[in-house]
């Protein structure tokens, strides 16, 4: 399956066994519909990820950066600590594709617009 999305918040690495790392984020899916009204509805649907392939990638994984996954998609309930239950999505991630967005291509924005600056003032000739 595949899901494009916003990353919600940056990425955390953990250790699961001695020598197995994963990845954990979460992306938001925003979608909208007409009713039979016609009112326009806005639906957002949200997936806990996993990706267990490197964890290298947390570095890129930062809150709003618009990502396209390939993986698999299952879901879980579980009853919460108030009693209650609850379910949510999971995505077993096998591929990452960026699009943009979030604090670490705002960064790398920032630092090429700041030396196409410095390079034209080192080429004038006074």
């Amino acid at each position: 399956m595949n899901i494009t999305g916003r990353v919600t918040a940056d990425a955390q690495v953990r250790n699961v066994s001695n020598s197995k790392t994963v990845v954990n984020f979460s992306v938001a899916i925003n979608d909208s519909y007409k009713n039979k009204a016609g009112e326009r509805i806005e639906q957002t649907t949200y997936f806990d990820c996993a990706y267990w392939l490197s964890p290298k990638v947390a570095q890129i994984l930062t809150k709003g950066t618009v990502v396209e996954l390939t993986g698999k998609v299952s879901a879980r309930a579980w009853t919460g600590s108030d009693g209650q239950p609850h379910a949510g999505l999971n995505f077993n991630t096998s591929q990452i594709k960026l699009h943009g967005g979030g604090k670490k291509a705002e960064v790398v924005e920032a630092s090429t617009e700041k030396k196409s600056n410095d390079n034209e003032k080192d080429d004038l000739p006074f």
